[in-house]
């Protein structure tokens, strides 16, 4: 009887013991569980930061202009990219290695800070420059403008200058004449054809020996000329002449007369006659033959 007791006890020890193993199994288990989840967690958070730094680094590479920054940016964050490469390799359970790559990237941060104070700076001083220069070019175009505008107004001053010393060709009259020198209307009479205009005073313009080309038109815009080398120059470029008459100019009204020797058939219709000095178209006038 005594025995069965005994028995009865220490069985019941026995299994109390079991019991407290197994809770203290089942405990530890799920303890290491909880710790596993959390390195787990751990090691997703450090991979999330190292990601987010290689694309800061992108982002900062954007902002600069200074090619040896670039290159510092760049081997910053291929640095990176290798310790992101290396975490993800590591198991969660490896604590000294997530140590290990948790302080290089205090490490990275510290770096970077000083590279976003040191790219402030920078964009700062460009922000200076900008200013200056912007400065700068504003008064270069203000100048630029006011010099071009003087131009200008020296260009047109002498353009009217030019215009006031030109000489001025009016009046002009044709009278067509027959072989005894004598005014006609009869085409088959006309020998010659006599061209009165008056140069006008100018006090502006030079004095001394001037050219006057005459050309004389047909209705056909055909010019009536003796030589095909009978030419003078007009705006870049060579027009031919009917008559050309030398006349020394004093500066006060001038009359001038000129002939033309018909040796050519004339036809019914109206003539321009236009009169040059010196490149420049003075006078024009026309007559009509009948």
């Amino acid at each position: 009887m005594k025995m069965n007791k005994v028995s009865l006890i220490v069985g019941s020890i026995l299994i109390l013991l079991l019991i407290g193993v197994s809770v203290l199994l089942v405990s530890e288990k799920q303890t290491n569980r909880e710790l596993t989840q959390e390195f787990e967690l751990e090691k997703e958070d450090l991979e999330n930061q190292y990601t987010t730094f290689a694309k800061q680094y992108d982002e900062l590479k954007l902002t600069v202009s200074n090619d040896s920054l670039s290159v510092l940016l760049e081997q910053e964050q291929r640095k990176t990219q290798r310790l992101l490469e290396e975490l993800r390799t590591v198991k969660s359970t490896n604590a000294s290695e997530i140590r290990r790559l948790r302080n290089e990237l205090a490490s990275l941060r510290k770096v970077m800070i000083g590279y976003i104070n040191q790219i402030d700076s920078l964009n700062r001083l460009t922000a200076q420059q900008r200013e200056i220069i912007a400065d700068v070019t504003e008064k270069y175009n203000t100048a630029s403008a006011t010099i071009s505008n003087l131009s200008q107004e020296k260009k047109a001053l002498n353009q009217k200058v030019t215009l006031a010393a030109q000489l001025d060709a009016t009046a002009i009259e044709v009278t067509p004449l027959n072989k005894r020198s004598k005014k006609t209307k009869r085409i088959k009479n006309i020998v010659k054809l006599k061209i009165d205009f008056t140069i006008s005073k100018n006090i502006t313009a030079e004095t001394g020996e001037r050219t006057l080309y005459v050309r004389i038109m047909k209705p056909d815009n055909d010019v009536l000329s003796k030589n095909a080398s009978d030419v003078f120059p007009y705006e870049n470029r060579e027009l031919r002449y009917s008559i050309r008459k030398y006349i020394e100019y004093n500066g006060e009204e001038q009359p001038v007369t000129v002939y033309w020797d018909v040796e050519e058939y004339l036809y019914a219709g109206t003539y321009r006659v236009d009169i040059f000095a010196e490149g420049n178209l003075i006078g024009t006038g026309d007559f009509t033959l009948e």
